[in-house]
């Protein structure tokens, strides 16, 4: 299918170009259309689903990844644009041995989801958060996910979710309730 669809792209003129992505720790090197996006490389050449489309514009979040331990929107970007990058997914925050990352496991705790369409960009925006500062504040975690839209939850559960992760990560086994 592939194949088919660069030859299409090619007999049309259009331009295909190789892309040396690093995806989750292992070399992901693709050959595909000039022109297409991070989320569709991502979901449909590398076989990763779990990063979600939801506007395609941009504005809801769902696609976000980290390109370099930064969060970035997926469906904004081409894959020639990140060529050489670190890519990290949603199913690269859990360890090998699928022992989840702490944002997980304390969004668990907190029923921070609903439907969970959007739990892929808030969790790889709360990693990129938590990587920054350490320590937020409740209004910085709110800033700083005010960029991803959920349409099931009230954003309580998931603030509370980050907190419980915070608590984790700098010392309280526990993580707490909130």
């Amino acid at each position: 299918m592939t194949a088919d669809r660069l030859a299409a792209e090619e007999s049309a003129g259009g331009s295909i170009v190789d892309v040396a992505l690093t995806v989750n720790g292992r070399s992901a090197p693709v050959r595909v259309e000039a022109r297409r996006t991070l989320s569709d490389v991502l979901r449909e050449d590398v076989g990763l689903t779990g990063t979600h489309l939801g506007c395609e514009h941009g504005v809801c979040g769902a696609c976000t990844v980290l390109i370099d331990g930064q969060p970035a929107r997926s469906c904004l970007l081409l894959a020639a644009q990140v060529d050489g990058a670190e890519i990290t997914t949603i199913e690269g925050l859990a360890e090998p041995d699928g022992t989840l990352h702490p944002i997980q496991q304390a969004m668990m705790q907190a029923h921070g989801f609903q439907c969970a369409f959007c739990a892929p960009g808030f969790l790889m925006s709360a990693v990129a958060l938590l990587a920054d500062n350490p320590q937020p504040t409740r209004s910085e975690i709110r800033e700083e996910l005010a960029g991803n839209l959920c349409r099931c939850t009230g954003y309580q559960s998931i603030v509370d979710g980050v907190e419980i992760a915070v608590r984790r990560m700098n010392g309280d086994s526990s993580g707490g309730s909130s």
